[in-house]
């Protein structure tokens, strides 16, 4: 057995290249991991099948041998519980699907798979995607690894606290008003939503199907781009799936920032903003003036509007795609029960969670006769004129700049019977959802805030359609200058 204690620090590309050196075997890299899931405490991971993952390590091993490897073969990865797998339960977080496995992989999964990566197993998150905080899930809050007592942010909680405490060097998350980058930010890691209709969303089990993206989380931007360059492809399995050349996202890490323009919107500034988490931000954006660019007051008018928004048609969506659990075809079923009716009343009432249901029944009413127009169709207006806003702003910069989440990670339980307050974490994410570009959180800094210690601070960068190569650059130049991502909870 390999005795690097340091190993599972390691980044992908380091990682890679030991395995293709034939300095540690992906076995043996497998095996380190599913030891440190063993003893973690976090409640990040749901499932996890030893034998599965190292059979899978062996083939991978082979393929090291054989010469067929690809720069995942060998790289253990873990999958949000959002894309279905066949050797893991598929449960998006819910009583609902409990037990369920899937008879295919997600294309997510399947792409890994292809490239020769290792699945650790299936990671935690708010039910159906639905949270900001991990605490939705019919399975108990994930824990952030800077501090138990904090929440790791959500809906990807389980990835960010993973990858933050190394219990996976990368996972995949989902996005669908926030999930991947609030988390990150948190967790003090780096995630990065793609434009929408880059990744495919065959097999993961829908919220909102014009606003959900997989992407990656992992400690850098380097690693974000390797891991996005077996993510993004067309499929013709998913219709919202756009059809473009590939790309590599590692081609212009190294290129230089001088000239580049970073549009600094006001509305990230001003009421809300923790001072700790303001302070942090703007010493991100002053170490981005050495590095050569220059910093463009922008408005992003609209901003405001985004929760309202998105708080409508997200809630519109759900409910639409929640209607197929109804304890017919698969799932939870209600064991008592006189009629037909009463068996989809008794099952959904038994299976979801409360804020599931909450979305269910507010998305139900804004698309019921008499509120569609007053409602639904006021919602799709407001998000074309805060697309438009970032069309505009994009005409005086190259990327937009600013924090990702209002403060640091907040107690658990301290939102739990205020929602309202958790849909205000999301004010900074969810309008570059609405508009389907890319976003990325890379760590900056910690808040001083908070009781119990300092807690990671995520510095937004946001880009224009189909610009991730350009946003992994600004990132990753970032992450040469600075160590913020190099930082490690204790217990990692």
């Amino acid at each position: 057995m390999y005795t690097d204690i340091t190993m599972h620090n390691k980044t992908l590309k380091e990682l890679s290249a030991l395995l293709q050196a034939k300095e540690i075997s992906a076995a043996e890299l497998a095996e380190l991991f599913l030891l440190r899931i063993e003893k973690s405490d976090l409640n990040a991971f749901l499932h996890v099948d030893r034998d599965f993952t190292l059979q899978q390590a062996k083939a991978a091993d082979a393929r090291l041998a054989d010469g067929t490897a690809t720069a995942l073969t060998g790289i253990p990865i873990a999958h949000k519980d959002i894309f279905v797998t066949r050797h893991w339960r598929s449960t998006a977080a819910s009583k609902m699907l409990e037990n369920y496995v899937s008879p295919f992989d997600a294309t997510v999964v399947e792409r890994f798979n292809q490239a020769g990566a290792v699945t650790l197993g299936k990671l935690n998150c708010d039910e159906f995607a639905m949270g900001s905080s991990n605490e939705n899930s019919h399975f108990g809050a994930v824990k952030n690894p800077w501090d138990k007592a904090a929440i790791p942010g959500g809906s990807s909680g389980g990835s960010a606290a993973a990858v933050a405490a190394r219990l996976a060097p990368a996972a995949t998350g989902t996005d669908t008003g926030g999930s991947i980058r609030q988390p990150s930010a948190l967790c003090g890691i780096t995630g990065i939503k793609p434009t929408y209709g880059s990744v495919s969303r065959f097999g993961m089990i829908a919220f909102a199907s014009s606003l959900d993206q997989g992407g990656p989380m992992a400690k850098t931007a380097e690693d974000c781009a390797l891991l996005l360059n077996a993510m993004v492809g067309f499929d013709e399995r998913d219709s919202t799936s756009v059809e473009r050349p590939q790309e590599d996202f590692t081609r212009d890490l190294n290129a230089s920032l001088k000239g580049l323009k970073i549009g600094v919107p006001r509305e990230y500034f001003g009421e809300g903003l923790a001072s700790d988490v303001e302070q942090a931000v703007r010493a991100a954006l002053a170490e981005y003036e050495k590095l050569g660019a220059t910093l463009v007051d922008i408005s992003l008018p609209k901003t405001k509007l985004s929760i309202p928004t998105y708080y409508v048609i997200a809630p519109a969506e759900a409910s639409s795609n929640l209607s197929r659990f109804d304890g017919v075809r698969y799932g939870h079923r209600a064991k008592e029960y006189k009629d037909l009716v009463d068996m989809y009343r008794k099952t959904r009432a038994e299976g979801f969670g409360d804020e599931v249901k909450r979305r269910i029944l507010v998305g139900a009413y804004v698309l019921s006769h008499g509120y569609y127009d007053a409602y639904y169709l006021q919602a799709q207006k407001l998000r074309r004129l805060i697309a438009d806003d970032f069309r505009n702003a994009f005409t005086q910069c190259d990327v937009i700049m600013g924090p990702v989440t209002p403060t640091v990670a907040w107690d658990l339980g301290d939102k739990a019977d205020d929602p309202v307050a958790n849909y205000l974490a999301d004010i900074y994410t969810l309008s570059t959802s609405l508009a389907g570009l890319p976003g990325m959180s890379i760590p900056c800094g910690f808040g001083q805030g908070d009781k119990n210690g300092k807690r990671p601070v995520g510095l937004q960068l946001i880009g224009n359609y189909f610009a991730e190569a350009k946003l992994l650059n600004v990132a990753h130049q970032y992450q040469q200058a600075t160590d913020w991502h190099l930082r490690q909870p204790a217990d990692a």
